[in-house]
């Protein structure tokens, strides 16, 4: 489900493409049975494209990549985490408006 603005990220290249990205970084934790996520992946991808080149986006499959959805207690999908230097900066679980995911990544730019 990842497109040209959106990283498949995964428990093997999360540290690299998420805690030592020099960018911020929104993290969606989704699964592909979530009806929740599916409606959460057009805001997802809309703000990939709008922030291309100053905010990283990338998405993580909870069932395929459970030691990164354990470390960071996901218990509930969608959850979204926004990094910055490696550092959760923001959290959101369940569906957000658009709005809200614009906010936090403003203010962390």
């Amino acid at each position: 489900m990842a497109s040209e603005n959106v990283t498949q990220l995964t428990d093997a290249n999360f540290d690299q493409e998420v805690l030592n990205s020099s960018v911020p970084v929104l993290v969606d934790f989704w699964a592909e049975w979530c009806q929740p996520c599916r409606r959460l992946a057009p805001t997802i991808e809309k703000l990939a494209t709008d922030y291309a080149h100053r905010v990283k986006v990338g998405k993580l499959d909870t069932d395929a990549n459970h030691l990164t959805a354990s470390k960071y207690a996901i218990s509930a999908i969608p959850t979204v985490l926004l990094f910055k230097g490696g550092q959760i900066a923001q959290k959101f679980v369940g569906l957000k408006p658009e709005k809200d995911f614009r906010d936090a990544i403003d203010a962390t730019l």
